[in-house]
């Protein structure tokens, strides 16, 4: 038996829309699967069912997978259409001739004020995988902070701790270099949590001032400059893919 998997959860694997904006689009009879007008989020489906969102079939799988490298801004939103029509990491895709046409999931994402490498890749099972815990990509990051965090304050976060009643994971972290008022950290995290590592700090009592994603997995941001795009060889796609045990 096919497993199943929620009809909005799939569309947005797809990368047409978020999984939010996916169940409104259901719900507005904007969405068919294998022919039939489906109204309810509360829907199953599996790899063989066909499912069209505005007339367009969603269900074809990609023939390759791409892995884009972009080195995000700050001040730049992850999403595809900002309401308040701030510049999005999209926006620098279609202005990407080489992307054009492309399907774009991004992977893990980056808030506003965080810069550093985003991923993105064509393919969305490859992007849920990565984003899973239980795959043990690690995230590295680069953080200033103003304050200074105690060693006792740190082992905590190393053992894993809970705040607001949120569980977060262990974090590996490491003082780079410490002044009476800031210091740089590298953090190293096995999952991707909403702000983790700015709601660690303050659990710390510090505050984070600039925050860089390095590497995801074993992908690195290297020497790509602010706002540039790289796609990965197909050789790294392939180490990538023999690490999730596809």
């Amino acid at each position: 038996m096919e497993p199943k998997t929620r009809l909005a959860k799939k569309i947005a694997e797809s990368g047409v829309a978020s999984r939010r904006e996916a169940e409104r689009l259901i719900e507005s009879g904007h969405v068919t699967v294998d022919g039939q007008i489906v109204k309810t989020p509360v829907f199953f489906v599996d790899d063989l069912s066909e499912i069209s969102v505005n007339g367009k079939s969603i269900t074809k799988k990609s023939e390759e997978i791409i892995i884009w490298k972009f080195h995000k801004p700050r001040g730049v939103i992850v999403t595809k259409n900002d309401p308040q029509n701030r510049k999005t990491a999209f926006d620098f895709f279609r202005q990407d001739k080489s992307c054009a046409d492309q399907r774009l999931i991004y992977i893990g994402r980056l808030d506003y004020n965080s810069e550093g490498l985003l991923l993105f890749t064509n393919n969305g099972d490859t992007a849920r995988k990565m984003e899973l815990p239980s795959t043990g990509l690690k995230r590295v990051y680069r953080a200033k902070i103003l304050g200074t965090v105690s060693d006792e304050k740190i082992q905590e976060l190393k053992d894993g701790v809970t705040i607001e009643g949120i569980k977060y994971r262990s974090a590996d972290i490491k003082i780079d270099r410490r002044s009476r008022t800031n210091s740089w950290i590298t953090v190293t995290l096995s999952e991707g949590k909403n702000r983790e590592i700015r709601k660690m700090m303050e659990y710390a009592g510090c505050v984070v001032s600039r925050l860089i994603r390095t590497s995801y997995g074993p992908f690195n941001l290297g020497t790509l400059s602010p706002g540039h795009i790289l796609q990965t060889s197909q050789r790294e796609v392939a180490a990538l893919l023999k690490i999730l045990g596809t």
